[in-house]
């Protein structure tokens, strides 16, 4: 059987951009049993018997419109993609009744995640342009997302997608995305800030976007339309002949395949920076099989991290791991509107493709290998120390790699093939997740999972502390 592309995902909650304030998703009438989900903190506000609370509706203004008439609520501000209102306890029970809300969450967490993790990568130092460097936005630059398509409707990507191609519909542009993983994979590298909220670490630069795979993995099982590895490869080299400067492959095969090598050859002969997702199936005890096209030379593997810098859990561990980068609570764009925060290497991903736009803005004459080693020189270091198995070189700090001036031989990214695997560590090791497990000979858009934690990566190297709640 030939390897198809599947996307590994579990739940994903839609929030908006206002601090101290619930979001609420307005999706298609239910039935009338239908109760509206709470989330943790907004449960902990009616438990605490608040009187009033603010309650984000995120959807057209017609919905909104009628929410507001049907309830009497009282807007209290405007957003691009929804409206900022105060309800009381009834309110707030009727709203969760409603057929049209969805859930209710709060996203205070998110306004957090987003701001932290821009200054703990040096994200907002990049964008500033300190220490006598030029702000940078990847202006000029075009960054392929091999994935499943990307929603060029998205507020925080208007005007950044270009038309692509879909190799699942042959007359599809890319354009569409029906399961929301290479939305929220371009919107990291891409996304334009929402209501105050950074979204993506470059966000002047173009998607050019491919649909290749609808597959996903929930609870164990796949769903959805795979694709074909040959449609990966087609895509490739396709967006090698379009001029994209940088692919990101959030994806892995758990087998190589000929065609794929060939391909990835292809883009790295034209100069072309290639990053790639590890996946998310990383097994205690056991040696985790070396994912494509991340386990090709030349191609820079990316690992996640959590708010501690350390590595995800389910970030696979082996000599193919070139670096990491956040990968937990990663605040991201949902097709049509609304952010959410998701968790995978497919989400660490995109911040080294963002990155590597960023020098190819500020450094254009520098060879995607050169690039590629500016990002591997420039990380900060790991929690133990030195390069392991599960964490490359380092972490990523995009400040470094695009304003670092270099001196010394360059880091041998193509040697990453040849590496031994190294050791789990004790301390790094946690239980397997069963919804991540990868089938044999499988392509996993690698992670599509929301969960509520902050992401702060470690940033002692340049003496950071979070300065923002």
């Amino acid at each position: 059987m030939l390897p198809v592309p599947q996307l590994s995902s579990t739940t994903r909650r839609t929030i908006a951009a206002v601090a101290c304030a619930v979001a609420v998703l307005v999706a298609a009438p239910a039935d009338a049993a239908h109760r509206a989900r709470l989330s943790a903190d907004l449960a902990d506000h009616l438990k605490a018997g608040s009187q009033s609370v603010q309650v984000i509706l995120d959807g057209t203004s017609a919905e909104i419109a009628a929410l507001v008439a049907r309830y009497n609520l009282t807007v209290k501000k405007t957003l691009t993609s929804g409206a900022v209102v105060t309800v009381n306890a009834g309110q707030l029970d009727a709203l969760q009744q409603d057929p049209a809300v969805d859930h209710l969450s709060g996203d205070i967490k998110i306004r957090s995640a987003a701001d932290v993790t821009a200054e703990a990568i040096g994200a907002d130092q990049v964008w500033a342009g300190l220490d006598g460097s030029r702000a940078l936005s990847g202006r000029g630059v075009t960054v392929a997302v091999i994935d499943s398509g990307v929603d060029a409707t998205q507020p925080v990507l208007a005007g950044a997608v270009l038309r692509g191609r879909d190799l699942l519909d042959k007359a599809g542009t890319g354009q569409r995305d029906c399961v929301g993983h290479g939305t929220a994979v371009a919107s990291v590298i891409a996304g334009a800030p929402l209501d105050g909220i950074p979204v993506g670490l470059a966000p002047r630069t173009h998607i050019l976007p491919y649909r290749v795979s609808e597959q996903e993995i929930v609870d164990g099982h796949p769903s959805g339309n795979p694709g074909t590895a040959t449609g990966v490869a087609e895509a490739i080299r396709d967006a090698t002949d379009r001029d994209a400067r940088v692919i990101n492959l959030s994806l892995m095969l758990s087998v190589d395949h000929p065609e794929v090598r060939a391909a990835v050859g292809y883009a790295q002969a034209h100069d072309v920076v290639v990053v790639a997702a590890i996946g998310n199936g990383h097994r205690d005890g056991g040696v985790d099989p070396v994912p494509y096209p991340a386990g090709y030379p030349g191609v820079l593997g990316v690992g996640a991290v959590d708010e501690n810098g350390l590595r995800v859990p389910s970030s696979p561990v082996g000599p193919y791991v070139d670096l990491v980068a956040p990968g937990r609570a990663v605040v991201a764009a949902v097709p049509g509107h609304g952010l959410a925060r998701f968790d995978g290497t497919s989400f660490a991903a995109p911040f080294v493709s963002a990155t590597a736009a960023l020098i190819r803005q500020y450094r254009p004459r520098l060879t995607a290998v050169e690039v590629a080693a500016r990002i591997l020189a420039t990380t900060d270091p790991a929690p133990a120390g030195g390069r392991s198995g599960g964490y490359g070189y380092g972490i990523l700090n995009p400040y470094r790699a695009v304003t670092d001036q270099l001196g010394g031989a360059p880091v041998p990214v193509s040697a990453s093939a040849a590496r031994p695997t190294p050791a789990v560590p004790a301390t790094d090791r946690a239980p397997r997740t069963p919804a991540l497990t990868l089938s044999l000979g499988g392509l996993v858009l690698a992670g599509l999972v929301a969960l509520g934690a902050s992401v702060v990566p470690r940033g002692a190297a340049r003496g950071w502390r979070p300065g923002r709640t």
